[in-house]
């Protein structure tokens, strides 16, 4: 659902045709959002002031700082006149934890490695995504063309990118935009535990390219199947390997490619040529 602050109506001169009209149209909003944990600040993105309990809830999973929405204590949205805060207090465990490995990140976009202290770091083994469940072919390729018309904020502003979850035999049940891809994804990421859905039954869309962040996302959400738009990059594919996940890309209207894990796939419906 959009809400008021994620689009701006904006006035434009079109040029076309040789004649200069005057116009307006609608426009994403991108503010600055600081992540907070604990009184201190975690990371700054600049993303859509939207769905941003999500955001918070959501990032705090996939960088590895909760496993639970039990694990945080209490969440406000604090609004001034440079941006949004997301002000998060884990419980005492947490809190400890997150003390002990605190490292700055502040970034213009979302950015699963920005701010690591070592090259060892950025290829940390993803965790093991834990399901045995199967998709068919030509469900996958339904569900990304039912996503289009799920995506309201881009239908008007033709500026966002969208994560969302669908499963078999329940669709699309969540949809998430932003202006920054890794937004979108956090923010659906938070929306799934909050709601308590089961992630190992679906999978996740995508409208961006796959980066080996993304996949690390879904790694953490647990989603045994990503799909998306665009190509992926070659850390992107072995990540998704080892995570086991089911990596599909260049999914279009006739198609698409999986790159890891087709064993989850299945073709009974359909003929497979080799090539």
């Amino acid at each position: 659902m959009i809400v008021d602050r994620s689009l701006r109506q904006r006035a434009k001169l079109i040029w076309r045709g040789g004649n200069p009209t005057l116009s307006s149209r609608f426009v994403a909003e991108e503010e600055a959002i600081a992540l907070t944990f604990g009184g201190s600040t975690h990371a700054v993105m600049m993303a859509t002031p939207a769905d941003l309990n999500d955001f918070g809830v959501g990032f705090a999973l996939t960088e590895g700082i909760i496993e639970s929405t039990d694990e945080i204590a209490s969440i406000d949205i604090i609004e001034s006149s440079l941006g949004v805060e997301v002000r998060m207090w884990l419980d005492d465990d947490r809190a400890e934890q997150l003390m002990a490995r605190r490292r700055a990140m502040a970034g213009p976009v979302g950015c699963g490695l920005c701010g690591i202290e070592n090259l060892e770091q950025a290829r940390l083994p993803p965790p093991r995504v834990s399901s045995h469940a199967t998709f068919r072919a030509r469900d996958l390729l339904q569900a990304v063309a039912a996503l289009a018309p799920l995506q309201q904020l881009n239908q008007r502003t033709q500026a966002v990118h969208a994560a969302a979850f669908w499963r078999p035999h329940g669709g699309i049940s969540l949809v998430r935009e932003d202006v920054g891809r890794h937004n979108a994804l956090d923010k659906l990421a938070g929306a799934l535990m909050q709601q308590d859905i089961a992630r190992a039954e679906g999978a996740i869309l995508l409208t961006s390219r796959v980066s080996v962040e993304m996949v690390q996302k879904t790694a953490r959400i647990g989603a045994p199947v990503l799909v998306a738009v665009s190509a992926p990059t070659s850390l992107a594919i072995e990540t998704a390997d080892q995570a086991g996940i089911c990596l599909i890309a260049v999914a279009r209207a006739d198609g698409y490619e999986i790159f890891t894990h087709p064993d989850r796939i299945d073709f009974s419906d359909s003929r497979t040529v080799a090539v």
